[in-house]
């Protein structure tokens, strides 16, 4: 079953369309046997949960890390509609490693159609100037000359759903074109967070969702409540270059550490669990990492056992 007709599933349970409840509209028993053979697919494959690739330039670490994972073509199938999510969120230049590297961005873009997509489109609801920060970011200028659609946010194309699993919050906004998305690859950059630590690939998530996002920082574990329904296909943490301090903006290169790393995972919470310790920090540092783990987000065991390191 593709991402998107289970999506399309939530629809069914839209605030704004009132229409019935996701497990009315399909059913517990077939969510649960879903999961179940996705979750022995990923544990049958000859792949390595998690990829890490070192000491190459962002186009090295990517081919290396696909040809460990498979290729893209394991992810994307040819007519997709696909979304790639940067961090685009601050008017910041690559330098400043508070965006995610456009370099990376571009060659992801030209992997998913050299895989058959149909359109790639990319976006982020910004914090500073969205003109700005696509343009100072490199981001718009990249990701269109490898082929995507590059969006500017329309408040309009945010939806409510209903978060059926949700502990404290019950319905949140999330972008439309994200929703509808066959597949979503995930493109954080790891960097320090003031508030919630570190920004990786679930924190990346919030550049999809609307209304005030503010609120979510207060606890940080309202995030899970959210994303736990619409987790990406694909995370790609970018630790090309990683912000130790003063995040999520930064703004001065001495807070910035050239790692030359690039961490892949089909699991989002996999990804990060893995990518903590590029900051010499420990999974249990992160609350909103843990909740995840707790509510069983994770698609494979934690901690990671089948990680393969590859270093250029």
């Amino acid at each position: 079953m593709k991402r998107r007709d289970l999506l399309k599933i939530i629809g069914a349970s839209v605030i704004t369309a009132g229409t019935g409840s996701f497990s009315k509209a399909f059913g517990k028993d077939t969510l649960d046997g879903v999961s179940e053979k996705a979750n022995e697919a990923l544990s049958q494959t000859a792949f390595p949960d998690v990829v890490w690739v070192e000491n190459g330039e962002p186009a090295q670490l990517l081919a290396a890390a696909l040809k460990e994972m498979g290729g893209m073509g394991r992810f994307v199938a040819k007519g997709d509609v696909v979304v790639v999510k940067p961090n685009i969120g601050w008017d910041r230049s690559p330098e400043l490693a508070a965006t995610t590297n456009p370099d990376l961005v571009g060659e992801i873009i030209k992997e998913v159609l050299n895989a058959g997509a149909k359109k790639v489109k990319v976006f982020d609801r910004t914090c500073n100037n969205p003109r700005r920060c696509y343009e100072n970011s490199q981001i718009r200028e990249k990701a269109e000359a490898a082929g995507a659609e590059v969006l500017n946010i329309d408040d309009s194309r945010f939806t409510t759903i209903e978060l059926k699993k949700g502990e404290l919050l019950k319905e949140w906004s999330v972008y439309k074109d994200y929703l509808e998305a066959d597949k979503v690859i995930n493109v954080p950059i790891a960097k320090h967070h003031g508030l919630a630590t570190l920004t990786l690939g679930l924190k990346n998530l919030m550049g999809v969702l609307g209304g005030p996002r503010g609120e979510i920082h207060s606890p940080f574990t309202k995030l899970i409540d959210i994303v736990a329904g619409i987790l990406p296909t694909l995370t790609i943490i970018d630790a090309y270059r990683i912000l130790l301090r003063h995040g999520p903006q930064g703004g001065d290169l001495k807070d910035v550490k050239l790692a030359k790393t690039l961490i892949m995972s089909p699991c989002t919470v996999a990804a990060d669990h893995t990518a903590v310790s590029l900051f010499e920090l420990q999974p249990q540092d992160l609350s909103y990492l843990q909740e995840a783990v707790k509510r069983n987000l994770n698609k494979i065991a934690i901690p990671v056992a089948n990680l393969k390191k590859v270093v250029l």
